[in-house]
């Protein structure tokens, strides 16, 4: 399974709107609205890196009123 967390920062008062949004997409995981540099953190998970790729750029990246964001790959540990 293929995990990406993505801080995004949108416009301001659309955190709710963008929330919901995301909350309604297949893959998405978990969704928390965030205090400091970004605005929401989102969790998405995958059957392979190529999935989660499609659903960052053809349906977060998509949704209106977001100013940017960052992913960070997850990357399975040792143990």
């Amino acid at each position: 399974m293929a995990t990406a967390y993505i801080l995004l920062n949108c416009e301001l008062g659309s955190e709710e709107s963008i929330i919901q949004q995301l909350k309604n997409l297949d893959g998405v995981s978990e969704v928390r609205g965030t205090f400091g540099a970004y605005d929401i953190l989102t969790k998405i998970e995958s059957p392979t890196v190529e999935a989660l790729r499609e659903i960052i750029t053809w349906k977060i990246r998509k949704i209106g009123q977001i100013r940017s964001t960052l992913t960070l790959m997850g990357v399975e540990g040792q143990t």
